[in-house]
């Protein structure tokens, strides 16, 4: 687990942000935490939007003092960037936590609605709520929420389709943009805290059998690749 720390969340830096701006850097910043860096035509992909317009964009928010352009990588959140994207994610996931533990929201819908209402949503009306929830660590999809001090920390990107045959792990996290997705791991069991452990591995990236709790489920590697887990576990016998 790597531990990120940055100034506190409250600085009137990033009060005003609209939200278009909001969502790019917490795009920005949810690419870099996966794959390192985050190229344009990624950013384009991931928000919905034309290549051209990213373009632009990043163009003011490195005049604004939000990203750096690196070479042949892209860009890369500043540290005023990084604080601005982690408290937009806070709100985006104490949103999901609330809606799911008090409102009773299943995991597969909270995502669209935290989406709408996370620009909105007042500095006080997201602690309260966090208060409220006892100040959760992870969101309903194991996904880890900043403190309101700017520190979060990131797991390990491991997932489900690294596991070797034989192998005892524990599911952390899964993306929360796929209602499909996660309504399917409803069905067989698989969501965050559960133990799971590899039994056989067609190959050639064929079918994955695995063990969830006393069941059996087969899944596909594009599947497997999009859950994450930690490996600490003793392995199963």
């Amino acid at each position: 687990m790597t531990a990120k720390k940055t100034a506190p969340l409250e600085t009137s830096s990033t009060a005003t942000l609209t939200a278009p701006v909001e969502d790019y850097l917490k795009a920005i910043y949810e690419l870099e935490t996966r794959q390192g860096n985050a190229a344009t035509s990624d950013v384009a992909d991931a928000l919905e939007v034309a290549p051209a317009s990213v373009t632009g964009m990043v163009r003011r928010l490195a005049a604004q003092g939000y990203l750096d352009h690196v070479p042949y990588h892209g860009v890369q959140l500043t540290e005023v960037g990084r604080r601005a994207a982690l408290k937009t994610i806070r709100r985006h996931r104490i949103l999901e936590s609330y809606l799911s533990t008090m409102l009773d929201y299943a995991w597969d819908r909270v995502h669209d609605e935290a989406e709408r209402l996370e620009h909105a949503a007042s500095d006080e009306l997201i602690e309260r709520m966090a208060a409220a929830l006892g100040h959760p660590t992870s969101d309903p999809h194991g996904a880890p929420i900043p403190t309101a001090e700017g520190t979060v920390t990131e797991p390990q990107r491991r997932t489900l389709a690294d596991l070797p045959i034989g192998e005892r792990a524990r599911m952390l996290l899964v993306s929360d943009r796929d209602p499909e997705l996660l309504r399917y791991l409803t069905e067989i069991g698989l969501h965050p805290g559960v133990d799971v452990t590899v039994l056989a591995r067609a190959p050639f990236d064929g079918p994955i059998t695995l063990r969830i709790g006393r069941t059996e489920a087969i899944v596909g590697t594009r599947l497997a690749e999009q859950v994450l887990v930690a490996h600490d576990l003793k392995p199963a016998r």
